[in-house]
């Protein structure tokens, strides 16, 4: 008796299943080659379907080249600093609980984090160390592009966008160098903006944007501030978007003649 209410139940559950599968809600939600769609046999078709359809599988072919694998030709230098772009967001958003961009409480806020705040200090380094890893990375792996002349056809258009994300990396590293609003920052601006001042005909009013007026104040940190924060990295993520994209459809990683 028992066993025949068990039957029935799994039974029920299946239709239950099936039915739910077969709506035009869940057909809505998984696209064709999906696993959780119906019928889903395991074919290179549906495989590609799975790659194709999926937010982050898109990212990698269906096939790979052999070489494209090995460490030892690319080091996972790409890959390390994406990682580090990563864990440099998670902690920056931390740190932003902590700092007030104002010249008056900016550097009590960053010496508040490193003695007060649980973890504060360590977050801190992460996101300090994460910066200067990232600067290797991103040269290196630039370094290792152009060694292997994985810039020529049809990869020029690539190569520029990697020379563009390379200056963003230092335009961000140099930019959260100044937050801390300590006399280290405050000459660091001061030179920066006194370069960008001798630029030919629109020098000085690119410096005057970048002060917040005439000297160096509150309203230069944050304009620094939300230039580290949100501008550059918000330019960053479209430029790593097409990067990717573009690395896939230029014929993956470039291999060894």
């Amino acid at each position: 008796m028992q066993g025949s209410k068990g039957q029935k139940m799994q039974q029920k559950l299946t239709e239950v299943w099936d039915s739910t599968q077969s709506s035009q809600a869940w057909n809505s939600i998984f696209r064709p080659g999906s696993i959780f769609r119906k019928g889903y046999s395991d074919s290179p078709r549906n495989r590609s379907y799975v790659i194709m359809n999926s937010v982050l599988y898109h990212l990698h072919p269906v096939k790979v080249k052999r070489h494209a694998v090995k460490v030892s030709y690319t080091l996972c230098l790409g890959g390390l600093s994406f990682f580090l772009f990563i864990v440099l967001t998670v902690t920056g958003i931390f740190l932003m609980f902590f700092y007030r961009p104002t010249a008056a409480q900016a550097w009590d806020d960053i010496y508040t984090l490193q003695t007060s705040v649980t973890f504060g200090l360590l977050v801190r380094n992460m996101h300090r160390w994460g910066a200067h890893l990232m600067v290797i990375s991103v040269f290196l792996h630039m370094a290792r592009v152009f060694y292997h002349g994985a810039y020529k056809a049809p990869r020029e258009f690539n190569w520029v966008i990697g020379v563009i994300l390379l200056t963003l990396t230092l335009l961000l590293s140099f930019t959260g160098y100044l937050l801390p609003w300590d006399q280290l920052a405050l000459w660091a601006v001061t030179v920066g903006t006194n370069m960008i001042g001798y630029t030919p005909v629109f020098g000085d009013q690119v410096r005057f944007v970048l002060l917040g007026g005439a000297e160096i104040g509150t309203n230069t940190l944050l304009r620094w501030y939300v230039l580290h924060v949100l501008f550059f990295p918000f330019i960053t993520v479209i430029f790593m978007a097409i990067h990717f994209w573009r690395v896939r459809k230029d014929g993956g990683i470039s291999g060894p003649l």
